[in-house]
């Protein structure tokens, strides 16, 4: 099936460039020059993935980011600081490539990340450690022994699991969640991850998921 990429940027010679590379390798290609329009664009339509600069008019790339949900996100931007690239792999950016780039390792970033969105649907049950989560039956087994999860409780367990290196943020957690649990809100959530901890813990004794102060929550193996 062909794959969809967005291509957000407002240089127009840069988006034209990357257009025609990606056409090249087989992909359809939708464009927007400015946050407002990538917002809208992606309310219509929904590709395979986002290429993301930063330096956009109107709203910038670090406030659409945070908008665009369960959606691989790649940044393409000039800035080139640790600090820079560190805050939006925490604020849900899938990867993040320095312009100028070269064309062959963008390519292979992006298949990279095109592989992983079509894991899940492959692999319909996800595993960290001893830890399993069957998304056909909606159910976890720890150990073997079934877990009973609430809907919510499922929807955080399984965006952390298909994330197990990354830590998720609250408002990204909550944003990528909120359609299928609408009821979990900011004041909640601590209350939600506590009780399917609480919940895991009780079979195997461990700790699968660890609070990242101040930040989020990722998985872990402690």
């Amino acid at each position: 099936m062909l794959k969809t990429i967005a291509v957000i940027d407002d240089d127009i010679s840069i988006g034209n460039m990357l257009e025609e590379l990606l056409a090249k390798e087989g992909y359809r290609v939708l464009r927007a020059y400015s946050g407002t329009e990538a917002l809208l664009l992606l309310s219509a339509q929904r590709p395979d993935l986002v290429l993301l600069d930063l330096m956009l008019p109107g709203l910038n790339g670090e406030e659409v980011l945070p908008k665009i949900s369960g959606i691989p996100v790649i940044v393409v931007s000039a800035k080139a600081a640790v600090t820079d690239k560190v805050s939006l792999l925490m604020s849900g950016a899938a990867d993040y490539i320095t312009k100028p780039f070269d064309t062959a390792e963008l390519l292979a970033r992006i298949a990279v990340q095109l592989r992983r969105t079509e894991q899940p649907e492959q692999n319909l049950i996800l595993t960290f450690g001893d830890l399993e989560l069957d998304l056909r039956q909606h159910l976890a087994r720890v150990q073997g022994q079934a877990v009973h999860l609430t809907k919510t409780e499922f929807a955080i367990l399984k965006l952390l699991m298909l994330n197990p290196d990354q830590v998720i943020t609250k408002s990204v957690l909550l944003d990528r969640i909120s359609a299928d649990t609408p009821d979990c809100v900011e004041s909640s959530l601590k209350v939600h991850i506590s009780n399917l901890r609480k919940k895991l813990r009780a079979v195997s004794g461990k700790d699968y998921i660890e609070s990242v102060w101040g930040i989020g929550f990722k998985m872990t193996d402690a």
